[in-house]
């Protein structure tokens, strides 16, 4: 009797225990689901959802909240601080949303730089080209982001536009915009619409890009030229690559254009013009061995053929496959170099003045 008693004493504790191991394996793994502030701008909490309500808290974009309720178009949160209150589901990205832009962080983190440019105002990075997409950082005017590549997507229809194709008017080519996928100095990437972005480009080759868009623009090499006012009388000189002032071409840039510094003359020249042609970024720059050292030298990419297709995803156009050409800078003497010594097409787009078109004769008069 004595042993049968001890026996189910000895048990009691040990149940006790794997209850209690089951409740803190339980606790241990218990998550909540997060949400993060889209809202451009800082936003108040309230303690209820009603007309009249009071505030709680205040959350800026990019900031972590704790789920604890919903209700229609409502999500009640719980910030790191321990404050809590309702927020509008529209001023809050999930973490399905949250993660994708994670995602895209990383897989581009190593993408190279087409170029740098500064906002012009404050934007919001989307998650996809298009301004009805997912949106969470805002960046503020005046930062400055790299530019990795370019997408060209069909711009929201207009009411006006709407119209015109519900009253049976001959269809029209579709209004485009440009849109860059970018990374900003703290390594967050996404898209921001291309003419909110000022590309990075010194005034004194700006003034000649002659009604063209510079789409980039990098120092080759630098000469001095004592007369000069910029420091240690140390001019740069550059590689430039420019495009039509319109959105949605099928390529990235029609002109590789090279600016050298004249010491005689005390002004920027142009050593070297390539145009029209479809190039593609990125632009390669890099140095070659001679007989005196190195020089300076550069790299583009320029469709191997017609076949040139648009990423329904993303809106980039590229080519089925790539010709990479290469130059190098010899003082103010460009020249080709590399393996592909090929014919470079010379493309027009349509409406061009073509080499070799003729006028129509003029009828002579009897």
């Amino acid at each position: 009797m004595f042993r049968r008693l001890r026996t189910v004493s000895a048990a009691v504790p040990l149940s006790l225990l794997l209850a209690m191991a089951v409740g803190c394996a339980r606790f241990k793994h218990e998550t909540h689901e997060m949400v993060y502030v889209s809202a451009a701008h800082p936003v108040f909490l309230h303690d209820r959802v009603a007309a009249v309500s009071n505030r709680v808290g205040q959350v800026s974009n990019g900031q972590a909240l704790e789920v604890l309720e919903r209700s229609k178009r409502f999500v009640k949160v719980k910030t790191e601080n321990n404050e809590i209150g309702w927020i509008e589901e529209r001023a809050v990205i999930d973490a399905k949303i949250y993660d994708s832009f994670a995602q895209m962080a990383q897989k581009h983190k190593d993408d190279p730089v087409a170029a740098s440019a500064t906002l012009r105002d404050d934007m919001a990075m989307h998650l996809k080209p298009g301004r009805d997409t997912e949106r969470f950082y805002l960046l503020a005017g005046n930062s400055k982001v790299s530019l990795l590549s370019r997408a060209s997507v069909v711009k929201k229809t207009t009411a006006e536009a709407a119209a015109l194709q519900a009253s049976g008017a001959a269809p029209t080519a579709p209004d485009m915009e440009d849109w860059w996928l970018i990374r900003d100095t703290q390594g967050r990437v996404g898209w921001l619409l291309g003419k909110g972005l000022d590309v990075d480009v010194p005034d004194e080759v700006a003034q000649y890009a002659e009604g063209q868009r510079i789409v980039g623009a990098w120092i080759l090499t630098k000469v001095t030229d004592e007369e000069a006012t910029t420091p240690d009388h140390q001019v740069a000189e550059y590689l430039t690559v420019m495009a039509p002032p319109k959105s949605g071409l099928p390529f990235d840039y029609d002109q590789v254009r090279v600016f050298t510094w004249s010491i005689k003359h005390h002004r920027y020249e142009t050593a070297f013009r390539l145009h029209p042609i479809q190039g593609f970024l990125p632009v390669l720059l890099s140095t070659v061995k001679t007989n005196n050292g190195t020089a300076p030298a550069f790299s583009f990419a320029i469709a191997n053929g017609s076949d040139i297709a648009t990423d329904p995803e993303t809106g980039i156009t590229r080519p089925a496959s790539l010709r990479t050409i290469h130059y190098e800078m010899l003082d103010t003497r460009v020249q080709r170099i590399g393996p592909d010594m090929g014919p470079i097409p010379i493309q027009h787009e349509e409406g061009d003045k073509k080499p070799g078109d003729k006028k129509p004769a003029k009828k002579s008069k009897r």
